[in-house]
This record gives C-alpha cells, structure tokens and sequence, in this order.
C-alpha cells in the first residue's frame, strides 16, 4: 500500500473515505470527521482538509466511490455471469449494503445532505455511477436507449433500499431484503411486458394491415 504522503488528492480522499464515513456517525460529514480519518491513517490534517476542501458531497462521495472500489474487488464479470440476471443485480446491491454495515446513522446524515436542493444533482451523478458499474459487473453490453434505462431504473431501486435499510431495525435487514425482491421482481415482470410489447411491433406490418382491411380473407 503506498504511503499517505505519495498519494494524489483524489487516492487520498479514496483512502480516508472508510474512516470519515465511521466518524460521520458521531460527528456528520464535517471537518471534524476528516480529522479523525487524518489522525487514523497518520495523515497531515491539513492535507486532509484541503482533500475534502469541497465539503460534504466531497466526502459522501469518496465514500460512495469507496463502496464501489469494494465491490469491483470483489466481483468479476466471469465469476458473477452463472448467476440468473435479477440474482446479479441482488447480489451487488446486497453486497453494497453489507459493507456499509453499521454506519446506518452515516448513511441517514447523508441522505439527508444529499436531498438539498442544491445537492440532487451530484447526488443523482453518484446513483448513477453505481447503476453503472452494477450493470457493467452483471454483463450488460446494451448501447441503445436500454443502456440508459436500466441504469434509471437500477439507480431508483437502489436508493429506494438504501433510504430502507438505513431505518431497517428487522433481524438481519429482513424488510429490506424483501424490499428489495419485490422491487426487482417489479422490474423484472416490467422487462418481460416491454419485451412481449416490443416482439410484437416487430411483427407487426402496416401494409398487410392495411391489404386485409381492403381484402378481407375469406
């Protein structure tokens, strides 16, 4: 692992992110839970200040970017292909969700940052970078418009379950385990209507439609 100190700003903030996101939980996304990540990674504060010189969004964001790095990590395209595709997409989203474990009162600090107005927009960069690289380790290659829905839709579920696990108090996260299936199964019942809708404006031809109104089979 290199030194703090050979770090560029934007590897030191990837590095520090764990910590600040632990100390948020006492502290919130504040100065003062960068200094805590400071002290325990034996950096300067100052350089630690001046890495989330941006604030808040700064540090929800290299925690967020954290989580993905986690899960890049751990899954690969070969290992996670022999998988059923809705049990892909659940097992990413359940496996970002068990690595924030415990810092459930971080994660309601920050969704509550990030629903400021003038937060949405990076916000929804954020959900957005996540749903893309949920999608990427799944195996989908889509290029047309489905490459952006479904990165809209994977976006919506998954900070809907975050907005729940982060209040879940079940055993094991139940309810947002359960949650989460019937969101996916929705989604799922949803692909296979557009899909069957799609097949069928595929067959459909307006000339032949057209040739039976004006000769009617017998």
């Amino acid at each position: 692992m290199a030194l703090a100190a050979d770090l560029t700003l934007d590897e030191l903030r990837l590095r520090l992110a764990p910590q600040v996101a632990e100390a948020a939980i006492f502290d919130g996304w504040s100065e003062k839970a960068v200094e805590f990540a400071a002290e325990r990674a034996g950096v300067e504060p100052s350089v630690a200040r001046l890495a989330f010189a941006d604030g808040p969004m700064a540090m929800i964001g290299a925690f967020v970017a954290s989580i993905d790095a986690k899960m890049d990590a751990e899954f690969s395209v070969e290992t996670i292909s022999i998988m059923p595709i809705r049990e892909r997409i659940r097992t990413l989203v359940v496996f970002r969700l068990e690595a924030m474990a415990g810092k459930e009162e971080a994660i309601r600090r920050a969704l509550a940052i990030e629903a400021m107005p003038h937060n949405i927009a990076k916000a929804l960069g954020f959900g957005w970078a996540s749903a893309d690289k949920m999608w990427r380790l799944a195996g989908d290659t889509a290029t047309d418009y489905n490459h952006y829905t479904k990165r809209l839709i994977l976006g919506g579920i998954y900070a809907a379950t975050l907005a729940v696990w982060a209040n879940d108090a079940s055993k094991d996260k139940r309810e947002t385990r359960e949650f989460l299936d019937r969101r996916i199964e929705g989604v799922m019942k949803f692909e296979k209507a557009k899909a069957r809708l799609l097949r069928e404006r595929e067959g459909f031809s307006m000339t032949r439609f057209l040739g039976r109104l004006r000769y009617p089979a017998r």
